[in-house]
């Protein structure tokens, strides 16, 4: 189909994540239709959209011509998404709450043809409750893109209960037109990246709040196992609240699993406002220019605690637990392996997905650490997942 001729889209949301996806949506050919209740946000919104678009020429990642075309694809669609012309599929990135959700899509249900596909951008809410009181559920679908949008090339393709695996298919076929990985996961706390990368934080707050490890060592020894970033450095940068609301979300959908349990650590951090570097102060403390002023790791230590015992070993932790996470994940029905290794390294930036760290590690020795661990804090963060071995 010519790019021209595509079917229209709507975004509801013009905040950092629905102007990314707008953006996407209008290079990759569609009418876009951006609403928010506040007029001034969508303005806002398509004229950062045109000065991206103008970037990406003056970059030479875009011709010309195609930069006045995108632009000229993104309308503003007023405060009411009930008053939307029809279109192909209307994507939800309003606040993180089944309240607002539910009525942004009730109202997209009640207005939009049976056809269109409603999506929601949630990180961490169930699709089917979302979908339950909107007309044609089986059209409701999870779209969960990464920030920011435009640059991150994943999109977990979530499935509620009642959505129709026909629609499903369409939506990750879209995806995969607009240049984004899709991956299929079932609507499940945390989906796939946001739950299987939970120790990856956990693990590291825990060691810190025992005074095992000062937090630019636990960074520093993640960072020489092949992480970009360590857990505490990466904590800071995503906001403490935000990563603690995403965790206690979590923690509470799954019954308050103890794996799941956010630390004491990390609460009183978000408690006395130390929320990272937007506040210039959370684990570290940040200059004007957002660099850590007091990261300085302990090189000796890392050489000393990395290979050593398992309590003290930040790496053979860590990987344990993400490991038994995602076999959890993947026996439990969530997602595929192949999908959560794809969505780990994609929309976590690990250096390998957890399944082929298992590979490497062999599954008998992540069981060992397991078993080790959970010796030493037997609350049941860390019992081994039925699927470890499969």
């Amino acid at each position: 189909m010519p790019r021209m001729q595509r079917t229209p889209v709507a975004v509801i949301g013009a905040g950092t994540m629905g102007a990314g996806i707008a953006q996407v949506a209008a290079r990759a050919g569609h009418e876009v239709w951006l609403v928010d209740a506040d007029d001034q946000a969508v303005a806002a919104a398509v004229e950062s959209i045109a000065r991206r678009f103008v970037r990406l020429v003056e970059k030479g990642s875009m011709p010309r011509a195609e930069q006045r075309q995108a632009s000229a694809r993104v309308h503003p669609g007023g405060r009411d998404p009930g008053r939307l012309p029809p279109v192909s599929l209307a994507i939800e990135a309003v606040a993180e709450s089944l309240e607002v959700k539910h009525a942004v899509l009730g109202a997209l249900g009640r207005s939009q043809p049976p056809e269109t596909i409603l999506a929601s951008n949630t990180s961490s809410l169930d699709i089917t409750r979302m979908a339950q009181p909107v007309p044609h559920p089986e059209r409701v679908v999870g779209l969960h893109f990464f920030n920011p949008v435009p640059l991150m090339p994943l999109v977990e393709v979530v499935t509620g209960a009642l959505s129709d695996p026909g629609v499903i298919d369409a939506a990750a076929a879209l995806m995969a037109d607009w240049g984004k990985t899709a991956v299929r996961c079932a609507s499940t706390p945390g989906f796939i990246v946001n739950r299987v990368a939970r120790p990856f934080y956990g693990e590291g707050q825990r060691m810190v709040q025992a005074g095992l490890v000062d937090p630019a060592t636990l960074d520093a020894a993640l960072r020489g196992a092949g992480f970009a970033m360590g857990p505490m450095e990466l904590t800071d940068l995503i906001g403490q609240d935000v990563n603690l609301a995403v965790g206690a979300s979590v923690w509470e959908q799954t019954g308050r699993d103890p794996r799941y349990e956010p630390t004491a650590y990390q609460r009183e951090l978000v408690a006395t406002g130390r929320l990272g570097r937007k506040t210039g102060r959370g684990v570290f403390r940040y200059d004007s220019a957002g660099q850590a002023v007091d990261a300085d790791p302990d090189p000796e230590l890392v050489g000393s605690i990395v290979g050593g015992p398992t309590v003290r070993d930040p790496v053979a932790r860590t990987l344990a637990m993400l490991v038994n996470e995602a076999a959890d994940v993947a026996h439990r029905g969530v997602a595929n392996p192949d999908d959560i290794d794809t969505a780990m390294v994609l929309g976590a930036a690990y250096p390998r997905g957890p399944f082929a760290w298992r590979e490497r590690l062999g599954a008998e020795r992540v069981h060992r650490i397991l078993a080790e661990l959970d010796h030493a804090c037997p609350t049941g963060r860390y019992r081994a997942s039925p699927g470890l071995h499969v």
